[in-house]
């Protein structure tokens, strides 16, 4: 005996019908996979995918919330050791890039969270690019290069670049324009936590 499938009346619903000999059991009332679904109206669709994109959205932010929570933090005050990775001109104009790497790491409670070489990005904020100008070469650190992405920084402000040129007698040579060779090393403060 086989069953045979027969739509009926009742919203789309298949009704499952069987033969058992020559009897008819009209209860049984089955609905095929393919019709589950289409029984949930627009409507509830929407709101059942709409439930579950909101469901994912909070794990995500919970799960970045936890992340960043147990980052690390540089205090402000931390003294930065860096090193110009090119020359740097007073004739450069403000906001040209300096990439510079750190020359000491930057230990948090006896660990090294920030170790030497890393990556840092760096400014010209003034310079003697206008002719008149009596602005002194000056650079500051902008952000720190950690697990591939860039984390801002904030430092208590620019450093001068002097041009260092001195006589054999000791004497210092002041020049309107002049260029600091690459891998000169300055000292910045955090004036803000770092974190990251």
């Amino acid at each position: 005996m086989r069953g045979l499938w027969r739509p009926t009346l009742d919203h789309g619903a298949w009704r499952l019908e069987r033969e058992r000999k020559d009897r008819v059991n009209p209860g049984i009332i089955v609905r095929p996979r393919s019709d589950r679904r289409s029984a949930q109206t627009p409507v509830e669709m929407i709101l059942m995918k709409t439930k579950n994109l909101l469901f994912l959205i909070a794990v995500t932010l919970v799960i970045a919330g936890v992340q960043k929570s147990s980052g690390t933090t540089v205090p402000a005050g931390t003294i930065l050791t860096i090193q110009t990775m090119r020359a740097v001109s007073s004739e450069d104009a403000p906001g040209r890039p300096v990439p510079a790497r750190l020359q000491r790491p930057v230990a948090v409670n006896g660990k090294v969270v920030i170790p030497a070489g890393t990556h840092l990005s760096g400014k010209v904020i003034t310079s003697r690019r206008l002719t008149r100008t009596n602005d002194r070469l000056t650079v500051d650190v902008i952000s720190v290069h950690i697990d591939g992405r860039e984390v801002p920084m904030t430092t208590t402000g620019a450093q001068f670049l002097s041009n260092d040129i001195h006589t054999r007698g000791g004497v210092g040579i002041s020049r309107a324009n002049y260029t600091v060779a690459s891998h000169k090393l300055m000292q910045f403060k955090l004036a803000r936590p770092l974190v990251f």
